[in-house]
């Protein structure tokens, strides 16, 4: 059923034709938004959702055809036949599912509340559907059941509905605020201290709490119509409850239109995670009329601002699709988590007001996103990082669970091991873009460091190592700490505290504890210090308890190390042997065990591009000297793991993650190690790149002689002058300038050979 850019054939159609749906116009000037297709992540694993909104926005106002099934993470999947709605909120691409808050769908015929099954939409409000079409910021469907033409758009705190009813049939529009994520079919979404009431006989508002993944998080709407309701029940517990305002956990309202096929009724709602006021004051100034196809047209500029900072060439018109649908997907979030007034709720659930000038964000999939996603804005978007940067060091301050690891909506999930906002913080201050409260970063990442005893660290402290027979996941949490530590370093420097940052650079060495010599591979380790057995370096885990890795297993985790490569290499024995290891795992079998997570996928042999652990791996050539093979196999992966399909990724999208590695390997750069401050090349997909910095000076990246067949690097100029490094500083990029490279079909050995060309990644202890 997902439609893809040939979709837009079918605008003008009978279905569309209708007085207030979408019609044909006359060809416009190409723009970038016109090479998004976001259907693309939809099916497979992906987890994307195909809703209206803008970059960064609070609302994601999209279809919902969620069945309580891995997939429909997103509340969306383009395998599903049937739509129950349109909520206000989605994630994109997480492996968790939540959110999906006020759903909406118009009806005609008797009134159902039930949403019915996926398979039997008949038995429930749920419609079979047609002709979707997107593009960023608007959303179109036709909802065959009922033959009503559903068009969404949004503005950063509310969106917008329009129906358009093709039949004569009286209508009504049902809101189920008891919807949202459920962990098993029929089973309702944990929901307390939830209220509607309706206003007048246009306006209908209310506020709940959801305890599903963001535990305890608080969301308030503000819905008003474009013209009055003839009558308006509200339930709860599916029973009739006389008045106008209820109360309870399981809450619906059913707003009565008789005339509905008169004209098309347009439906706008703003959110606040603070109070009802503050949701009517969001929706009173970013929606104060009912110009939907204006709304529409300020959503397309938003995309098409920030999508036009990077301006692409090339002939390749499928790679530029999935460039600029990368590009879109990678401006989903971290998400704006403010009211327009400034009030916030913090991680405290307290309500707090942002200093003068700046924003709060929420939705930050840090074990995720520190890799690809981060470095990317701080080439393309460094005017929003002091702001990222600033909200997650306030998080530290407000929330009881200490520093952020993956927050959503003023709630600390807790979901997956480390705790790197300590790289992000990190990495911003290295860049000099930490914003005015780096000041207070060094205390509350020195806390988790050094004192709290947080999911094995005190164990990780006293051994070196966190014992895989007494923490689960342990193997992984002791490298991710190793990397945290080298991040909390940077902040330690950049704060003035030299003597803990040399402390935290030497334990930072603490990968090393877990390295096995012998077999060449990451280990688990007991507690008495012996290795873990049995060992297969395929497994998740050395026994049926103890899950050893996090979403990977220890092939991937032998190459996680990303700050002490150099160092590493050395316990490997040496350049070739490292170099030979690499070869081993992009060529051996790519079997895994029953126990395997579906989110290890997108292998060549047991490199899994579908999950983030790897996603560094291919660039590690760069460090013995043998570039060519990071050119060839990032250009194989940005051609073999990216399709533009519903099921074009190879894994979760993880909030941009995924997509923010194709952007950047597509044009060339990666940060291996986003805290040290430099991007190894790779091989850039594009004749011809230019980059708004911010700087005042563009960015221009050119590839000649590139093409199908020709990855290989012959040689680079930057700024006109030869460049022999196959590593960059970002300092070089972020000030804009020209930089040129050469390709061909045949590798140029000798380019990044020599150790003096090759990234540098040791821990050099002595400095302050």
């Amino acid at each position: 059923m997902a439609g893809t850019l040939l979709a837009r054939a079918e605008l003008g159609g009978t279905a569309f034709a209708r007085k207030g749906a979408g019609k044909r116009t006359t060809a416009a000037p190409t723009v970038p938004s016109q090479y998004v297709d976001v259907f693309i992540g939809t099916g497979g694993h992906g987890h994307t959702y195909p809703g209206a909104t803008l970059p960064f926005g609070m609302v994601q106002l999209g279809p919902d055809t969620y069945n309580a099934v891995w997939d429909s993470c997103s509340g969306y999947h383009a395998s599903d036949s049937s739509i129950m709605g349109f909520s206000h909120t989605h994630l994109s691409g997480t492996g968790i599912g939540d959110m999906l808050d006020v759903l909406v769908m118009p009806r005609t015929g008797p009134v159902q509340l039930n949403p019915g099954s996926l398979e039997h939409p008949e038995s429930g409000y749920r419609s079979r559907y047609q002709s979707q079409y997107a593009e960023p910021g608007y959303y179109r469907v036709l909802l065959s059941d009922t033959d009503i033409t559903a068009e969404l758009t949004a503005s950063l705190r509310a969106g917008m509905h329009r129906y358009t009813f093709g039949s004569d049939a009286p209508g009504h529009v049902l809101i189920d605020f008891a919807h949202g994520m459920q962990d098993k079919p029929g089973v309702p979404t944990r929901v307390t201290d939830a209220s509607l009431a309706l206003v007048g006989n246009d306006t209908l508002v209310g506020g709940r709490r959801v305890h599903q993944w963001a535990d305890g998080r608080y969301v308030y709407f503000a819905m008003k119509l474009s013209r009055p309701f003839a009558g308006a029940t509200l339930y709860s517990d599916d029973a009739t409850v006389g008045g106008t305002r209820i109360e309870g956990a399981h809450l619906k309202a059913v707003l009565r239109y008789p005339d509905a096929h008169d004209q098309p009724l347009l439906i706008k709602v703003g959110l606040s995670a603070v109070d009802i006021d503050g949701a009517m004051r969001n929706l009173d100034q970013e929606m104060p009329g009912w110009d939907f196809d204006g709304y529409r047209v300020r959503a397309a500029e938003a995309w098409n601002a920030e999508l036009s900072r990077v301006h692409v060439e090339t002939t390749n018109t499928a790679a530029k699709r999935i460039f600029y649908t990368s590009l879109y997907h990678s401006l989903l979030a971290p998400t704006l988590f403010d009211d327009v007034d400034g009030r916030y709720r913090g991680m405290d659930l307290d309500v707090h007001r942002v200093p003068e000038g700046s924003h709060n964000y929420s939705t930050y999939s840090l074990w995720d996103t520190y890799r690809a996603l981060h470095p990317m804005l701080t080439l393309l978007q460094p005017a929003r990082v002091p702001d990222l940067v600033s909200g997650l060091i306030r998080m530290g301050e407000e929330s009881p669970d200490g520093v952020p690891v993956w927050p959503l909506q003023g709630v600390e999930t807790g979901c997956m091991t480390g705790y790197h906002s300590a790289v992000v913080v990190a990495e911003a201050c290295v860049k000099g873009l930490g914003g005015p409260e780096i000041a207070k970063a060094w205390p509350l990442f020195r806390q988790r460091a050094m004192d709290d005893d947080y999911r094995g660290l005190a164990k990780y402290r006293a051994l070196g190592f966190i014992p895989s027979d007494q923490v689960d996941e342990a193997a992984s949490k002791t490298l991710e700490y190793a990397y945290d530590d080298w991040a909390v370093a940077a902040i330690a420097a950049a704060t003035g505290a030299a003597s803990e940052a040399m402390a935290l650079r030497r334990r930072s060495q603490n990968y090393r504890h877990l390295f096995d010599k012998a077999t060449q591979f990451v280990r688990p380790r007991l507690a008495n210090g012996e290795w873990a057995e049995p060992f297969d370096p395929r497994g998740m885990g050395h026994s049926s308890r103890w899950r050893d890795f996090t979403e990977c297993n220890a092939w991937q985790a032998t190459f996680l190390n990303q700050h002490d490569v150099t160092g590493y290499i050395r316990l490997f024995g040496g350049d070739e042997a490292f170099e030979a290891r690499l070869d081993e795992l992009f060529s051996t079998s790519s079997e895994l065990p029953p126990d395997a997570p579906p989110d290890i996928a997108g292998l060549v042999g047991q490199y899994a591009h579908g999950n983030e652990p790897s996603h560094h791996i291919a660039y590690l050539y760069a460090y013995v000297g043998a570039h060519h093979k990071t050119q060839a196999r990032v250009r194989r992966l940005l051609e073999g793991q990216y399709q533009a399909a519903p099921d074009g990724l190879a894994g979760n999208e993880d909030c941009g993650q995924m997509s923010a590695w194709y952007v950047m390997s597509a044009l060339g750069i990666y940060a291996v190690d986003p805290v040290g401050g430099n991007y190894v090349f790779g091989s850039p997909l594009f004749d011809d790149v230019t980059i708004d910095t911010g700087s005042g000076h563009p960015l221009r990246i050119q590839a000649l002689n590139n093409g199908a067949g020709k990855p290989y690097i012959q040689s680079i100029t930057w700024q006109g002058r030869p460049w022999t490094r196959s590593w960059i500083p970002h300092g070089e990029l972020a000030r804009g300038g020209h930089l040129v490279f050469t390709m061909g079909a045949r590798p140029n050995l000798d380019f990044g050979r020599s150790h003096d060309d090759r990234p540098r990644a040791d821990i050099d202890t002595s400095l302050a």
